[in-house]
């Protein structure tokens, strides 16, 4: 009331001469319908509280200004944010690391982001060509995808036909097969792909590694290592969701030794690693009763191309109830 009338530019004269009415005055004068005062109670809702921006903080992996991004959902939106920070395009991106700005697949970003992790976005590098002859059933890559159309090496088994194969480390992308383009494929399509090659045959890989760049990567930039304090310390989390959104939830200690369980038994049945998958294979198994029910869901999800079997399936709710009950312990 009292700000109102210093903005219709009545005179402090007006204002004192007003306190001077008496009681009944003021009360038919509040009453009247002209007055905008009135005993009843205001119908009129208040506006939706304003949920706070989540921003994060982001670096070349290389050596870069640190940026800031905001407002994505999923991966490739994600990958479209950093890109704009640094004038760069979408597809330079091969995969980001959380609080390290080294190629640990440990540290790999996948389907949830910790609400004060650092980004580090791992840029095209040199690309080059590996001529190979399957000598061994299997190549001895675990295969994993950035969700937006690169699929990379996540992990190379000791003794194995790549192994000794300098040329060829973790973090390099598989760009080809011979002259068969594997962009825009998914990490099973290309480990499929790969088991298929006939042993005995002599193929080309094509193999695209992450930027270098020798000294820039030494010195000040370790401050925001995975063993700086403030960063990746928190208790929340941002989850990409299957359906297309993102959400914000504690996190779950069960959940993540869980999903970290799948990840290895998914290695092993299709060599390849993936949290997204195993956080869906999560969601559908602790909505489920009994196997049966988590069996029928897997078929009728996105997951049935997969062809999972009955014994793998029952592996997978195994972990799940083990994590549940707290029989699931991390690994030392």
């Amino acid at each position: 009331r009292f700000y109102y009338s210093l903005h219709q530019s009545y005179s402090w004269c007006d204002m004192w001469k007003g306190r001077s009415r008496t009681k009944e005055q003021y009360e038919n004068e509040r009453d009247s319908p002209d007055s905008g005062v009135s005993d009843e109670p205001s119908t009129q809702r208040s506006p939706p509280a304003h949920k706070p921006k989540l921003t994060f903080h982001c670096q070349q992996a290389q050596g870069s200004p640190t940026g800031i991004i905001s407002g994505f959902t999923n991966v490739k939106e994600l990958y479209q944010k950093i890109a704009e920070v640094y004038e760069i395009t979408a597809e330079e991106i091969l995969f980001c690391t959380l609080n390290t700005y080294k190629i640990d697949m440990s540290h790999l970003l996948g389907g949830q982001i910790g609400l004060d992790d650092f980004i580090f976005a791992h840029r095209k590098g040199q690309p080059k060509e590996v001529e190979i002859t399957k000598t061994q059933d299997a190549l001895g890559l675990t295969i994993t995808d950035n969700g937006a159309g690169y699929a990379f090496i996540k992990r190379i088994k000791d003794g194995s036909i790549i192994s000794k194969i300098s040329y060829i480390s973790v973090g390099d992308h598989i760009e080809k097969i011979d002259d068969e383009s594997l962009v825009g494929c998914r990490h099973y399509e290309v480990a499929r792909k790969l088991k298929e090659i006939p042993k005995g045959k002599t193929f080309v890989l094509r193999l695209v590694e992450p930027l270098k760049a020798g000294f820039c990567n030494v010195g000040p930039k370790n401050s925001y290592g995975s063993n700086k304090k403030g960063y990746g310390t928190g208790k929340q989390t941002l989850r990409f969701k299957s359906n297309g959104s993102a959400q914000v939830e504690e996190i779950d200690d069960s959940r993540t030794l869980a999903e970290n369980k799948i990840n290895e038994v998914l290695e092993v049945f299709m060599g390849i690693n993936d949290l997204e998958l195993a956080s869906q294979i999560w969601e559908l198994a602790v909505c489920s009763r009994n196997t049966m029910d988590f069996a029928e869901a897997i078929d009728n999800s996105s997951l049935e191309p997969f062809g999972f079997t009955d014994d793998f399936i029952i592996e997978l709710w195994g972990i799940v109830t083990d994590a549940k009950s707290g029989r699931l312990k991390k690994a030392k």
